[in-house]
């Protein structure tokens, strides 16, 4: 990675497979999101307003309680670069659990002996997070103007072309009314994490 990246959380997520909204062409079941346009996400609280957990082993603890074999963790972090406009976004449309205090502490985002899955493109909106690829067209739109595309989970592998993709967003307008600032985010698969003894 050539920039530096901050911890926006864990989430503890199915893998996607919405026909009704995910772009045509990417139909596989073993879409990767952080969006809960696209996956089924386990909250952090009772109430389900929060998704984001603060560390992988209480992510793991969440997957494993939750008794789904379908679950997996993800790790997700954004540039440093992104954070302030991300922060703005989340003060304008509202709140999205405890990620815009995470983001202030500016937690350098773990990455070392995570695996990197690649790069997905979102968008905060309403205390919700979009991808590309559930908003009609996008993913097309983005590959005729830049060239890029994503793979089968719907992932770009390349920091670069995933950053660039995502400034052709946002200075497109095409993601709106919903997304205005478009961003990279860095998801990773952390090991495994040892739970406690009983759980």
């Amino acid at each position: 990675m050539e920039l530096p990246y901050v911890l926006a959380g864990y989430r503890v997520a199915t893998r996607g497979y919405m026909p009704d909204w995910q772009e045509a062409g990417l139909t596989g079941p073993q879409l990767l999101s952080l969006s809960d346009c696209m996956v089924d996400l386990v909250p952090v609280d009772p109430a389900g307003w929060d998704h984001w957990f603060a560390s992988s082993q209480e992510a793991e603890i969440a997957r494993s309680q939750a008794g789904d074999p379908e679950l997996h963790v993800l790790g997700v972090g954004f540039a440093a670069d992104d954070v302030p406009g991300l922060q703005d976004d989340m003060a304008r449309d509202g709140w999205d659990g405890s990620l815009p205090d995470r983001l202030v502490r500016r937690e350098e985002f773990p990455g070392a002996g995570e695996r990197r899955l690649g790069f997905e493109l979102v968008g905060f909106d309403v205390a919700n997070w979009h991808t590309w690829i559930c908003i009609g067209g996008l993913v097309t739109e983005v590959h005729q103007a830049t060239g890029v595309r994503p793979g089968p989970d719907g992932l770009i592998q390349d920091e670069q072309d995933a950053r660039r993709a995502a400034q052709w967003l946002t200075d497109s307008g095409l993601g709106d009314p919903k997304v205005f600032l478009w961003a990279a985010a860095l998801l990773t698969e952390p090991p495994r994490a040892a739970l406690p003894a009983g759980e």
